[in-house]
């Protein structure tokens, strides 16, 4: 019974959600019933981080196969030691809310941490600034997490509040309901789920080069093929060569660091693009480059050049998923690896 309640509770965080609609479960299609039907099962709640992505069903599809190829599915790597490269991914990224679920996750797997989770964990926090503490046949799957991580935080960022429970709550009721969602969480991360199981949801595609890195795990390797195919047809229909230029010109020449309270520097880079094309260059580097600077007045610049829920998501999951290849890069650097 208090299962079935706190599912209904975490079905109604969906409110949560800033800037779109997401699909509602008893609207959901074939597809996107689907996936979140397997998101409750495998993940554990139908979670908003992925959820947001409904209104574009097909990066919703690349989200949730991102997700559960690299994180959920059984692989040669322990989950915990999985959650604990979420977690400091997320940390890395200024991303609480993700720090606040993976955290409760990793602490409902194994407590206290051990020496390994401690040396993942700084290889991850560091963006590839440490070598791999761990055997090459390990690094699809945490490469993987940890680049499907740079891109969840992004969105997350844009689009979700700091934490997943209710703001303004007080503390004592804020500890109980993080032990709660921790124990809701903890049976289906213990569980054995068969990795490739998403991978029908998309189309097969060929892996792009630059994520080579995940090609030795047939079930990494078929997810992130199909969420780089997905990124193109989304980044082509909805943000223009002139943006997508820039955009990957400013991720080659960024040195990893934040890029601090002030967007002046979004409007200088935007300033030779064609002026009916700035507000959505500006969404797309920022989403790349700086999602914590995202709020109302920039989605509403973007929002009078490019209507609707559907472009709003498959821009910033084209710039979000381009700023995490190039940290996937980073993190498989030769001197890193």
């Amino acid at each position: 019974m208090a299962g079935a309640v706190l599912r209904s509770a975490l079905r109604r965080s969906l409110g949560q959600v800033r800037h779109v609609s997401p699909v509602r479960v008893p609207r959901a299609g074939e597809r996107v019933g689907r996936i979140y039907a397997e998101l409750e099962r495998e993940f554990g709640m139908l979670a908003p981080p992925v959820a947001l992505h409904s209104p574009a069903p097909e990066v919703l599809a690349a989200c949730w196969m991102l997700l559960r190829e690299t994180l959920v599915a059984t692989g040669s790597v322990d989950r915990a030691v999985k959650e604990a490269v979420a977690t400091a991914v997320s940390g890395a990224n200024s991303c609480p809310y993700c720090v606040e679920v993976h955290g409760m996750t990793l602490r409902q797997l194994l407590d206290p941490a051990g020496p390994e989770l401690g040396a993942v964990a700084e290889w991850a926090r560091s963006g590839g600034a440490r070598p791999a503490p761990f055997p090459a046949a390990h690094a699809p799957e945490l490469v993987g997490v940890a680049v499907t991580f740079h891109y969840l935080n992004r969105m997350v960022n844009i689009f979700l509040p700091e934490s997943p429970l209710p703001t303004g709550a007080p503390p004592a009721l804020r500890t109980r309901a993080t032990g709660l969602l921790g124990r809701f969480l903890g049976p289906a991360a213990r569980r054995h789920w068969a990795p490739g199981g998403s991978l029908d949801l998309l189309p097969s595609a060929a892996l792009p080069a630059d994520l080579a890195w995940a090609a030795a795990t047939p079930s990494v390797a078929g997810a992130f093929a199909r969420a780089a195919a997905a990124a193109e047809s989304a980044g082509a229909r909805t943000v223009p060569e002139p943006v997508r230029g820039l955009v990957r010109a400013e991720l080659a020449g960024w040195d990893g660091r934040p890029k601090g309270p002030s967007r002046a520097w979004v409007n200088d880079a935007v300033a030779g693009l064609p002026p009916a094309q700035r507000a959505v260059g500006r969404l797309a580097l920022l989403t790349a480059l700086a999602s914590y600077q995202v709020d109302q007045s920039i989605v509403a610049d973007f929002r009078q050049e490019r209507p609707g829920d559907t472009a709003l998501i498959e821009l910033t999951f084209w710039a979000a998923f381009a700023a995490a290849r190039e940290m996937g890069t980073r993190l498989t650097a030769p001197a890193n690896s």
